[in-house]
Formats: C-alpha cells, sequence, structure tokens
C-alpha cells in the first residue's frame, strides 16, 4: 500500500494548481483504500509480484475518489470522513472538473498496462458505475423501490468496482477463466456486502466514528434494504411514516424513523442479507492457493460484518 500511495503522490501532479489542490484534499482524507488492498491482496494470493500491481491499484482508486468527488456534489454533503466535502470548500465547479480530471487521469495511467483486457475491464466498470449513479438518481425519494431494484443499484455504483479490482488481478496473474470469474465473484459479492452495511450504518453507527452524518441517506431521498424491510414489516402508521420522510427527504422524523427500523428487526435482517454476501465470496474463493493473501482475503470479507465505519 505504501507503493500505491507513491504511484498516487507522484500522479496526481498537474501544471493546474487547484487541480492538484482539490485532488490532494480528498485523497489526503485517507479513507479505507479497500479497492487497492483487494487488488493487490488477489494479486498475491495468484503469485503475481510485478509493479503493474501498484500502477492499477492507484487507478481504481482514483475512479473511486472521482465518483466521490462527483457524489458529494450530486448528495449537497458536506461532511465526509469527518471534514468537509471538497465541494464545501472548494465549491461544486471544482469538484466536478477535478472529479473528471481524476477519471482522465486513470484512463491515461491503464494504457501503460498495454493490455487491452484490462482497459476493457476498466472502462465497461466506469460506464457501469455511472449508470448505477443514475440509476440511484431516478430512483430518490420512491417509496416503492423493491429489494431487487436495490440491489441492482448497489451492485452497480458499488460492487462493480470491487469486481474489476479482484479481476485485474486475475488477468495480471495470467490466471485461467475459472480462476478469473471467482475472484470476480468474489469482488461483486465483498462489494455489495459493504454497502450493505454501509446502509445499515447511516441508522445504526456512530457520527464521530463514521465522520459523517447519520440520516445522510434519508435527507437524500435514498431508499435502502433497512427502510425497504421496515415498511415491509411495520405497521400501516411506521409505513406511513417512513413512506413521507422517503417522499420528503426530511430528517424531522429521524429519531422515529430509526426506532422503527431497530423494532421491526430490519437492521438484523440487513446486517442478515451482509451476512450472506460475505458468504458468497468467501465461497467464491475456496479454489485459490492457500497462502496469507488468500487468508487475508478471507478475513477481509469476514471483518466487514463487524464494521462500524
Amino acid at each position: 500500500m505504501r507503493e500505491v500511495d507513491k504511484v498516487i503522490a507522484a500522479r496526481l501532479s498537474s501544471s493546474v494548481p487547484l487541480v492538484s489542490q482539490v485532488a490532494q484534499y480528498i485523497i489526503a482524507a485517507g479513507g479505507k483504500r479497500l479497492r487497492p488492498a483487494l487488488l493487490l491482496l488477489m494479486a498475491g494470493a495468484l503469485g503475481y509480484k510485478d509493479a503493474q500491481r501498484f500502477n492499477l491499484a492507484a487507478v481504481v482508486e482514483f475512479i473511486h475518489t472521482a465518483t466521490l468527488l462527483h457524489d458529494d456534489v450530486v448528495d449537497e454533503s458536506t461532511l465526509r470522513r469527518g471534514r468537509p466535502t471538497a465541494n464545501e470548500n472548494f465549491g461544486n465547479p471544482a469538484s466536478v472538473l477535478v472529479g473528471d480530471f481524476l477519471y482522465s487521469r486513470a484512463f491515461q495511467m491503464m494504457v501503460d498496462s498495454n493490455n487491452m483486457r484490462i482497459m476493457h475491464i476498466l472502462a465497461e466498470a466506469t460506464n457501469i458505475i455511472a449508470e448505477g449513479e443514475v440509476q440511484q438518481l431516478m430512483n430518490t425519494h420512491d417509496a416503492s423501490l423493491s429489494e431487487a431494484a436495490y440491489l441492482n443499484v448497489i451492485r452497480s455504483k458499488t460492487a462493480k468496482l470491487f469486481e474489476a479490482s479482484a479481476r485485474l488481478a486475475a488477468v495480471l496473474a495470467g490466471s485461467p477463466e475459472h480462476i478469473e470469474s471467482a475472484c470476480a465473484a468474489y469482488g461483486q459479492a465483498l462489494g455489495t456486502a459493504f454497502q450493505v452495511i454501509d446502509d445499515v450504518l447511516d441508522y445504526d453507527g456512530d457520527a464521530v466514528e463514521m465522520g459523517k452524518n447519520l440520516g445522510d441517506d434519508l435527507r437524500e431521498g435514498k431508499v435502502t434494504l433497512p427502510l425497504i424491510i421496515a415498511m415491509q414489516r411495520g405497521s400501516a402508521d411506521q409505513c406511513a411514516l417512513i413512506r413521507n420522510a422517503i417522499e420528503v427527504g426530511e430528517t424531522d422524523n429521524l429519531p422515529a424513523v430509526i426506532d422503527i427500523v431497530k423494532t421491526t428487526g430490519a437492521l438484523d435482517a440487513t446486517r442478515q442479507a451482509a451476512a450472506s454476501q460475505a458468504q458468497l465470496a468467501i465461497d467464491a474463493i475456496a479454489g485459490l492457493p492457500a497462502n496469507r493473501y488468500t487468508e487475508g482475503l478471507l478475513q477481509l470479507a469476514a471483518s466487514l460484518l463487524d464494521r462500524r465505519i
């Protein structure tokens, strides 16, 4: 990861000062770096040790960071990772344009691999992520959203880059198709579990630990699995309260909504859904070589269920 950070620092440079300033601001905020870590772990599990893995790990982090810059503008977010968002500090125009810079820099870097298969994977992933974000925008304030529609969005906007990160490692290692598919399946299931737990934490997390405001999803009119399950299980009055909160996009009744998702067992059911995805990830890599990197992948999937930030 230190080598990845070196690549990130080197490739953030720009002759336009504001580009470097905004990009370094959000990169320096840290974050979990899960996607590059996933690529490195998977590459290690498959025995690939060449330096190209550092370049592509930085690429997926740049793509992820670009989506964060754009998401915070779309969602009008003010807090991320415990400090003001880039759009709060530098304004929406700068955040959008620097997000574009990170996308384009990522595509410059992926060309360095001189591998059309790698470029195809990353180009497709970036396109699907964008489609997922647009679909989520279309779904806002729609209290009738189904669980299947919810899962379709998170598999596009979140899980797809996890899937691509794991698949890239297999391609770098020259793995056969069945191993590549297994790696991709692990990544998709891991990314889905990650997002489902993230949606739990919006109603059951610690704002200080998470570095963002509780109830942001509700304020933005996002329909997530805890709310879907709560409306399925709750009384008519409880369902009406949640439905109105989603449609209006207000958090005045957030304490009441949190109480409903807890008392109906919606949070526990959502955590179980995440656990099922984590198990799918674990099962997917049963055929990988037994080594410390594979053990790390198994631990990563299990640890998602205990995350609080």
